[in-house]
């Protein structure tokens, strides 16, 4: 068949293309159907088992490193290693190059850290040579902070290389890995990492409600008392997992903490990061190569990660943005806004329970789109809607 009908559905049952919250199984919800008390040592047991996994994914020794648990978003995670970790006295360089880059720098102002910024365009990454150059100017900066995945654009950044400077100038080296840790594989020991922040409800396909910190445990008791915050003190918060088995200094969000233990469990069973990074980044191609059959270019060249794309619109083509999501949200999937500001872009994640079979649908609902309002010829060229999907098909095929 070479035709697609399309009734919209309830709105409230669809599939999110975005780069987390994201879509999860049923399993996984399944799990915060239990109430659990804090003080258990059942549910100290299920956070400790946490711990070693995620040290484990990161192909860490847990002689060297450790991992803490913070109630709350990602972001809480960034705010509580930069507001722990960097002292009075000493000064953080930010390579930033998006959005999230750019609140670290927020947040450094919010809590009068000392930093420098740099900063690259949103298609470009930091560049290693650009970072030595800068610690060789300014030996006063002891950290360096960069953002792995920049969901701004989908950019992955060179985190390896920037690390290899920074600890040449014996820097301490942050990564926010909030959307690729899990659905990229990163070897941050090896790597020289020291602290990487991510988050429940990102590649390892849970649900908002805490973010994750794997931590080098030298650098970690070396920030003792350095901290600016009660809640966000990343010290405290390990030692109270450490002296308490598993206990979270305040309330813990047992329901998220249930539902990430089972979607660890469903990750091994999927094949780990290896199988997990494949079927995103063969999601990735496949949506490129279809979207690009309706006119959609990306907006990247270079560096494209496997986690979200940002698409520009059909050149001389004037599309609404908000009547396209309302369109293909009523019809079983959520897409997400652009984020740049120089141009008119939109971007759709795939990662979470997302498979081929959703990226050919969801790819069907743009034609779809286009061919009701009247802009598929002007889109594709053709004004056929059976011969364009003809051709997104067989471009879909190839980029498997």
């Amino acid at each position: 068949m070479t035709t697609i009908t399309a009734q919209p559905t309830m709105t409230d049952d669809y599939k999110l293309l975005t780069p987390g919250p994201l879509t999860t199984t049923r399993t996984v919800k399944e799990q915060m159907l239990v109430d659990h008390c804090t003080w258990d040592d059942d549910y100290k047991a299920i956070t400790q088992d946490i711990r070693a996994n995620l040290l484990e994914l990161a192909h860490c020794d847990p002689d060297t490193y450790t991992t803490v648990l913070m109630q709350g978003s990602g972001t809480f995670g960034v705010e509580s290693v930069l507001t722990s970790v960097i002292g009075t006295d000493e000064k953080v360089l930010i390579c930033a190059n998006g959005a999230y880059g750019e609140r670290q720098a927020d947040i450094c102002r919010h809590a009068g850290i000392a930093y420098t910024l740099y900063r690259e365009p949103n298609d470009r990454i930091p560049d290693a040579g650009r970072v030595e150059t800068i610690l060789d100017e300014d030996p006063s900066i002891t950290h360096v902070s960069m953002v792995h995945s920049e969901t701004t654009s989908g950019l992955l950044n060179d985190i390896e290389s920037v690390a290899r400077v920074a600890h040449q100038h014996d820097c301490t080296m942050i990564v926010d890995a909030m959307s690729s840790f899990g659905g990229v594989d990163i070897p941050v020991q090896a790597w020289g990492i020291d602290f990487i922040v991510s988050s429940a409800n990102k590649c390892i396909q849970g649900v908002p409600g805490f973010s994750f910190i794997i931590c080098n445990t030298a650098k970690l008791e070396a920030s003792r008392g350095k901290a600016r915050s009660l809640s966000l003190d990343l010290w405290d918060q390990w030692d109270t997992l450490e002296r308490q088995h598993g206990k979270w200094r305040f309330t813990s969000p047992t329901h998220v903490v249930l539902a990430f233990s089972q979607a660890l469990r469903e990750m091994r069973a999927e094949g780990g990061i290896e199988a997990r990074h494949e079927r995103y980044a063969r999601n990735n191609r496949m949506l490129i190569a279809r979207m690009k059959t309706l006119g959609f270019g990306t907006y990247l060249h270079d560096h494209q990660g496997p986690i979200i794309t940002t698409f520009t619109y059909p050149q001389g083509v004037s599309i609404d943005f908000a009547d396209m999501y309302a369109f293909i949200k009523e019809r079983g999937y959520a897409i997400y806004p652009g984020k740049l500001t120089e141009e008119e872009t939109f971007r759709l994640g795939n990662i979470g329970e997302i498979y081929p079979e959703d990226i050919e649908r969801v790819t069907e609902l743009f034609t779809l789109y286009l061919a009701e309002r009247g802009l598929l010829a002007a889109c594709t060229g053709n004004e056929d809607i059976a011969t364009v999907l003809d051709a997104m098909r067989a471009a879909g095929e190839s980029a498997r």
